[in-house]
């Protein structure tokens, strides 16, 4: 059996493989392994898919809690 990948299902932007908000800690986990050697990348792609969530969460998602969802995560730390 294959699992699901956790990507984000649209327009609600909730998971495909487990109907949580994306993006969720699989995920994370995933896109931090893609983008290991490049974070600014990683932060212009989220930023990139804020945009879009934004769009068609508008009236749903206040646009203060997709940053810290989509970005704020992602920012390094310390």
């Amino acid at each position: 059996m294959r699992r699901r990948e956790h990507l984000p299902g649209r327009p609600t932007w909730r998971c495909r493989a487990c109907g949580i908000a994306w993006p969720r800690s699989p995920s994370k986990l995933r896109l931090l392994g893609e983008y290991r050697e490049d974070r600014a990348g990683l932060l212009v792609h989220l930023a990139a898919l804020q945009v879009e969530a934004a769009r068609e969460l508008a009236e749903v998602v206040p646009p203060a809690r997709l940053a810290e969802r989509f970005t704020g995560w992602a920012r390094a730390r310390g």
